[in-house]
């Protein structure tokens, strides 16, 4: 047997262990304690504690994204034509961990409060060190194993460590309580007296991501890579090759652009709801929020079985209509007075929640299959440059998380010096948080369903490459 299991190892199909597995998890729950922050509650600290326009910051997110856009496919060339004495991709958790862990904890740094160019300054500069970081770690993914159903159970320990740094993020409020002034008993945590207790809890998540990182580093082993002569042809101009032969990959593209709106719409709404909406406290608002990453922890480890049973488009199916219905619920609980329970509210954000985590959390496992048919039509496997391609379409989907909030905020005339909204503004929170992140999903499932590459599809492209490199 363990002759046969070694033989099968030879040929690229590599099992892990589960320290290995866990470890390269931890490098996901590290990049969502720094940048799910920097997603959920950056606007909000920009509008409410820094002293931004609501409108400014969305101009602000729109320009840093185009950055990205112009980094990423350069970040992704030079990762797959790089060979640090690390490994390809292992050695940017750390060559890239330490100044992201840096500008993440500046960027909340309210030292030049209300300075447009110091925010960019320091915006601009976490997202490219972020992408330093997410790009290479992507590709590492692809590097482990070969093996189909050894992706998956990656995937999902990936994403249920992703969702134990969420939920840690999602524990904010009561960490910045904690640091906060207090006034007539009770914390100040939404205002510019709370700036240095958002600073030391930023400086507390950040560093801890960069422990996971440094973790991440050293259980990760890479073992499917390009050879140095194949990585010495990579190009920055093979990602709009690869953009346009590899129809998988785009329609994985545009799935993720619609993935990461929705999240990020609804994630950077979150805040704004549970303050003026529902006038919740930061215990409430704890809870609320830590019912949006809960449901991982339930049904991600049971991703494998589901995916056996209903195969991998009826599990995208089942979910993301699982989330347009705890939307439906949260949008009618808000609107009929009788119905605005808090409990209510929870159920709700817990059925869309559980759609959400399980469909956006699988498309990752779909990063290693277009990684594969890519190099199974053109001889290259070029991990780096199909991350980099991912992340600008994600970051697409971020760019108008950030955006479509910001301008929405500033329509319904949003003032974050008021503690009670006008009706009109309510309604467009309402609309971020439920309506246009609904719609998006409808959308989600369209793309989706033009995904052509089947388990069984896969195995024999992945099969038919090591056959052809034993050649």
């Amino acid at each position: 047997m363990e002759k046969n299991n070694n033989a099968q190892e030879a040929k690229g199909f590599y099992k892990l262990s589960w320290l290995q597995r866990i470890g390269f998890g931890a490098g996901d729950m590290a990049q969502n304690l720094i940048y799910q922050t920097v997603s959920i509650w950056l606007l909000f600290f920009y509008t409410n504690v820094y002293g931004l326009d609501p409108g400014d910051a969305a101009l602000m997110f729109l320009i840093v994204r185009i950055i990205d856009w112009l980094w990423d496919p350069v970040v992704g060339a030079f990762v797959d034509k790089s060979n640090p004495k690390w490994g390809k991709y292992r050695s940017w958790l750390i060559l890239g961990g330490i100044p992201l862990t840096g500008f993440a904890i500046l960027c909340f740094w309210n030292g030049f409060s209300g300075s447009l160019t110091y925010a960019y300054f320091t915006y601009v500069l976490m997202s490219m060190a972020y992408t330093l970081v997410n790009v290479p770690y992507g590709a590492l993914n692809s590097s482990l194993t070969r093996d189909t159903d050894e992706v998956t159970i990656l995937t999902s320990t990936r994403m249920f460590m992703a969702n134990a740094g969420a939920l840690i993020v999602k524990t904010l409020p009561l960490v910045i309580a904690l640091f906060a002034p207090v006034v007539n008993g009770k914390p100040v945590t939404n205002t510019p007296d709370s700036a240095s207790a958002w600073f030391i809890t930023m400086t507390i998540f950040s560093l801890s991501g960069f422990a996971l990182l440094v973790f991440c580093f050293t259980q990760s082993k890479e073992r499917v890579v390009m050879d140095k002569a194949e990585a010495d042809k990579v190009k920055a101009t093979d990602l709009f090759t690869e953009f346009v032969h590899n129809r998988p990959l785009r329609i994985l593209a545009f799935f993720f652009v619609t993935a990461f709106s929705m999240m990020s719409v609804s994630n950077a709404a979150d805040a704004y709801f549970m303050t003026y909406n529902v006038g919740a406290d930061e215990v409430m608002t704890t809870a609320f929020m830590w019912l949006g990453t809960i449901p991982a922890f339930i049904f991600m480890p049971l991703v494998p079985a589901i995916k056996r049973k209903v195969g991998k488009k009826g599990m995208f199916y089942c979910f993301l209509g699982t989330a347009v219905v705890g939307m439906l619920m949260m949008y009618i609980f808000v609107q009929v007075p009788a119905l605005k329970q808090f409990w209510l509210l929870c159920i709700a954000q817990f059925v869309k929640s559980t759609g959400v985590i399980v469909a956006t959390g699988y498309m990752w496992a779909l990063v290693p299959e277009v990684v594969s048919y890519g190099e199974y039509k053109s001889g290259k496997r070029i991990a780096g440059i199909v991350n980099a391609l991912t992340g600008i379409f994600f970051k697409l989907g971020m760019a108008l998380g950030g955006v479509v909030p910001g301008l929405v905020l500033a329509i319904v005339g949003f003032d974050a010096k008021l503690t009670q909204q006008t009706a009109f503004a309510e309604q467009g929170i309402l609309w971020l948080v439920c309506v246009i992140p609904a719609i998006l999903l409808f959308l989600a499932m369209w793309i989706i369903s033009k995904y052509e590459l089947e388990d069984d599809v896969i195995d024999k492209i992945n099969k038919e490459i090591e056959a052809r490199s034993k050649e």
